[in-house]
């Protein structure tokens, strides 16, 4: 047997920002045409008009005060509502592969590492571009890696179920490495006509390199233990897929094949189920609370963090305990909780323990106990 361990990770950021403001004139605008537009339908009480955002909405429902996209122009246009992205032809990498390449490279650069160190990749991630071939598989090949790789999907909690099955294959031996990315374009499953979710999501890309401590040529995490878990709810959920055309009902513009979900039903459902995972996790491996210096949680919204810190550690978080990063990326789906670790990990202590938790539609909840070396 041996010890997995973290030795690298990184982060791909897109170029362009959507701020509040931004998203609140777009989405206003579009309100207001459509109430013109249907007018008469809702003056005879067929249609309800829809209602405006706000900024001060956003934040205190969310946290959230902007969020980076791989498109915004037509995220911003009130006629379109949803990112433009060019159709690449077949010969071309795919637009995930690309994303996840970037955050592959620097989590291998951050290693000290190179591809010819890699024995498999991952790709998990909430929604994948195509059934086939496998997004992972492209990554693999553009990054020149011998060995295996498969995608995994598990909505939200997908980069800590990928990291348990990356440790596993570590610890038993079966490999010596394995890269676990996370291209997520979350701004291409959102409704943005929503006015309950419209300024939920946004795009990025991460990456961890996860290999056996004893090959680590710097400072790393090593992968203590690993748990996770799965409840069915239809709370949180998205009907598109391939499937769909089938459908005798099958029409271009459904609600239901975007990302849908009820709230407030998942906030009180998720919520103690969260937080009686981690406590069970910690017990488990003889973790207190007191032993935590840093949690890394899915980056949903700020208010459900703020509930699990409080519940894990008993008390309110301290500065720096508990790092959200929603504010700036708004939820990443499974990519939030890692880019919190890889902007706030580096300045834990030699022996310092942690724990990485994700968590979302399923409902799944994955989490990562960690102890820094170095």
């Amino acid at each position: 047997m041996y010890t997995p361990a973290i030795t690298g990770t990184g982060v791909f950021t897109p170029e362009q920002v959507i701020t509040n403001a931004e998203l609140v004139a777009s989405f206003n605008a579009y309100v207001d045409l459509y109430n013109a537009e249907n007018q008469t339908a809702i003056e005879a009480g067929d249609l309800s008009a829809k209602a405006h955002s706000s900024e001060e909405f956003i934040v205190k429902a969310s946290g959230i005060e902007q969020r980076y996209v791989m498109d915004k122009t037509g995220i911003l246009d009130p006629t379109v509502m949803h990112p433009l992205l060019r159709q690449r032809t077949d010969d071309e990498p795919s637009i995930m592969a690309e994303m996840a390449l970037d955050a592959a490279t620097k989590a291998l650069a951050a290693a000290g590492k190179t591809a010819a160190d890699v024995d498999a990749v991952i790709c998990a991630a909430s929604n994948l571009e195509r059934a086939y071939p496998a997004v992972a598989i492209e990554i693999q090949d553009l990054l020149k890696i011998n060995g295996f790789a498969f995608d995994m999907n598990v909505a939200c909690s997908s980069a800590t179920f990928g990291i348990q099955a990356a440790a596993d294959m570590v610890r038993s031996g079966s490999i010596r490495s394995a890269l676990v990315v996370n291209p997520e374009i979350c701004s291409a499953h959102l409704e943005w006509r929503d006015r309950d979710c419209h300024f939920i999501f946004g795009d990025v890309a991460t990456a961890v390199l996860i290999e056996r401590a004893e090959d680590a040529t710097g400072p790393y995490f090593e992968i203590k233990s690993t748990r996770c878990a799965t409840e069915f709810s239809n709370n949180i959920r998205n009907n598109n897929g391939y499937l769909r055309r089938s459908r005798p009902d099958g029409v271009a513009d459904r609600r239901d094949m975007q990302f849908m979900q009820n709230g407030r039903k998942v906030f009180k459902e998720v919520l103690p189920m969260v937080a009686d995972h981690i406590g069970n996790h910690m017990s488990a491996e003889g973790v207190q609370a007191s032993d935590l210096k840093r949690i890394w949680l899915h980056q949903a919204n700020k208010s459900m963090n703020d509930f699990i810190g409080k519940k894990v550690l008993g008390r309110e978080p301290e500065a720096g305990e508990q790092p959200n990063i929603l504010q700036d990326y708004a939820n990443t789906s499974s990519a939030g909780s890692i880019i919190a670790f890889s902007k706030y990990s580096d300045d834990l202590s030699d022996g310092d323990v942690g724990l990485i938790c994700s968590f979302g539609a399923g409902y799944s909840v994955g989490s990562v106990l960690v102890q820094r070396h170095g």
